[in-house]
């Protein structure tokens, strides 16, 4: 079975810098897409990373220039770096991964369970 398992969440000040990490497990045959997304209490689940087609990144413009995300495909890993946190990025961040198993085609979509970001003013 396929499991995502995030870390690197924390309490940080206004300004400070956390890096996420997303961590599968499994049979994995190959990690085709990947994303990060993010939900605060009262709020709907929001995209803030997510792959292109062409091999790129796209990003809502609440964090366009402050988030990066990345990948060690060969770890089956994927990061999120924040720089510049702001108060109203605090919430409950998840990994999404696109994944083929092995000896399986196409793929489905696995979530990871969350790690909290708080950042305090």
């Amino acid at each position: 079975q396929v499991q995502l398992v995030e870390s690197g969440g924390g309490l940080v000040q206004a300004g400070g810098s956390l890096r996420l990490s997303c961590t599968a497990s499994g049979s994995i045959f190959s990690i085709n897409a990947m994303g990060w997304y993010r939900q605060a209490p009262g709020k709907e689940r929001e995209l803030v990373a997510g792959t292109t087609s062409s091999g790129g990144a796209n990003y809502p413009d609440s964090v366009r220039g402050r988030f990066t995300t990345s990948g060690d495909y060969a770890k089956n890993t994927m990061y999120l770096q924040m720089n510049n946190l702001k108060p109203e990025d605090t919430a409950v961040y998840y990994c999404v991964a696109h994944i083929t198993e092995t000896g399986a085609g196409g793929g489905n979509n696995y979530w990871g369970r969350g790690t909290q970001v708080t950042v305090s003013s």
